[in-house]
């Protein structure tokens, strides 16, 4: 049957058609990528355990990995996601980051940028914030690194954003084994972070582990896949004691990511919620070195291959799924979480620990080597019992970022995996990612893990408790689910 429109119905049809181009062009995801080498000049001094270790070589590369999103409209919003192959993000890298980017960079709102770290213990001490160590004249000094690294990341943010072109963007879930509970618990009473399952006394593992990794990926206009970012629930840990620069197991991924998809993939790690986890085994480890073996890998190889089959079988599902025009929404906010209090009689053998430490290395000077960081840490605990009847809160940035169907929402603490699996049952986002790290706050722990106790949880090493930590989930579920008022996209 022949159709005939009046004038009147041919222009309202163009109306309509028209105006949604516009909506359509309007919600146009730009996409801008980049990656630098942060590693910083040798001789330098490494951040991740209580002892001074100076890198005099390099065995793989620190390197930042930035993607800069735009959406272009009525409500134009953006995003800037940088990965740093770092232990930890000090506030003043932050801080003078978004300095930087905000004399550099006209027209970006400098407080869109997110900085996290994959936690790796290979890399360079930033911030005065973090265990301060005893480090030679001779050796790069703290703000000369925390220079050069802020400029190198800043550099590459600034090319990321000034390069954004029209893209897509898809998101996907696959699953493999790299981080485990690293806390044991025994019949005896005792909690063990690493603890053996090899004896008698040995009842389970302390809490959940999340096996799942999530992805984003991105394609730049001509349909080439430019960046992944990757969520998994394991700090970069398994080189932890080595006296040299290392990016661990990200470095490895990359290679492996990078045969599969091109050289110029942009990678970004990020750690989900994983404060009590870690790639090192606590069980079967002989059946693991058999099979490393026969696969002529070393583990950090092995982690690096499972999240790239990881990444590909999620990548062969969802790639014909790409969205060009997405939600994006990003919300900032500051949550004031109450310090977890000490008690007495916590705070007299924090000043036992302390005094006993202070008399070694006036002793002997060189002792501080090992001890100082130490004495440092039971020090800002005597601080914090000090202070601690003003009610003192902890100040923690936090972002909560919409994209399509799924959310990525930040917190600056190393939580643990638990909290994570709270956010993701009770948001409305189709899929959720959790991203720690994003900041320099210490480990955020469970109630029963404070109960239990041990490294992670005792009161130098857990500035906020299990009540903060619930009050951390509720407010960051309740910015999630309102982004979701309206439904999802589809």
């Amino acid at each position: 049957m022949k159709l005939f429109y009046s004038k009147m119905q041919m222009i309202a049809i163009l109306f309509f058609i028209n105006l949604f181009w516009i909506s359509n062009a309007h919600s146009q995801l730009f996409i801008g990528t980049a990656t630098t080498d942060i590693t910083p000049p040798l001789p330098v001094a490494l951040l991740g355990q209580f002892h001074l270790r100076i890198a005099h070589t390099v065995e793989s590369p620190l390197t930042a990995n930035v993607v800069a999103l735009e959406s272009i409209g009525n409500n134009t919003e953006t995003v800037i996601f940088v990965s740093c192959d770092l232990t930890v993000i000090p506030p003043s890298l932050i801080k003078l980051v978004r300095n930087q980017i905000s004399e550099r960079v006209t027209g970006l709102d400098a407080n869109k940028i997110i900085l996290t770290a994959t936690h790796t213990h290979t890399a360079p001490v930033l911030g005065n914030e973090n265990l301060v160590y005893p480090i030679p004249p001779e050796i790069m000094q703290i703000d000369t690194t925390l220079k050069f690294v802020a400029e190198r990341i800043s550099t590459a943010i600034e090319k990321a954003w000034k390069t954004r072109q029209p893209g897509s963007v898809t998101w996907g879930l696959s699953y493999a084994a790299i981080g485990y509970n690293r806390r044991s618990v025994y019949g005896n009473g005792v909690t063990s972070l690493y603890g053996g399952a090899d004896i008698p006394l040995y009842r389970n593992a302390e809490g959940a582990e999340d096996h799942d990794v999530n992805t984003l990926f991105f394609w730049n206009n001509k349909n080439k896949l430019i960046a992944v970012n990757i969520s998994i629930a394991c700090p970069a840990q398994e080189v932890e004691n080595r006296d040299a620069i290392n990016a661990d197991f990200w470095h490895e991924a990359r290679i492996n990511l990078r045969k599969r998809f091109g050289k110029d993939l942009c990678i970004l790690g990020w750690v989900a919620a994983a404060g009590d986890q870690s790639p090192h085994l606590i069980y079967r480890k002989d059946a693991e070195k058999r099979m490393e073996k026969l696969r002529n890998v070393s583990r950090m190889q092995e982690i690096g291959r499972r999240i790239g089959l990881a990444v590909q079988e999620a990548y062969d599902v969802v790639k014909g799924d790409r969205h060009s025009s997405v939600v994006l929404q990003h919300v900032i906010d500051t949550i004031y979480l109450p310090m977890r209090k000490i008690g007495a009689s916590e705070y007299a053998e924090a000043k036992i620990q302390y005094d006993n430490l202070s008399a070694q290395i006036a002793a002997q000077p060189k002792k501080a080597d090992t001890l100082q960081a130490q004495m440092l840490w039971y020090q800002a605990a005597i601080n914090r019992f000090e202070k601690q009847y003003t009610n003192p809160t902890i100040e923690s940035e936090i972002h909560v970022i919409r994209i399509g169907d799924i959310v990525v929402c930040t917190n600056p603490y190393e939580l643990f995996t638990e909290y994570g699996i709270r956010i993701q049952g009770r948001s409305k986002a189709l899929q959720t990612f959790v991203v720690q790290l994003a900041g320099a706050s210490n480990y955020l722990t469970t109630e029963k893990a404070e109960k239990n106790g041990g490294y992670g949880v005792i009161m130098q090493s857990s500035l906020v408790g299990a009540e903060g930590g619930q009050m951390l989930v509720d407010h960051t579920v309740e910015l999630i689910n309102k982004m979701w008022d309206e439904g999802r996209m589809k």
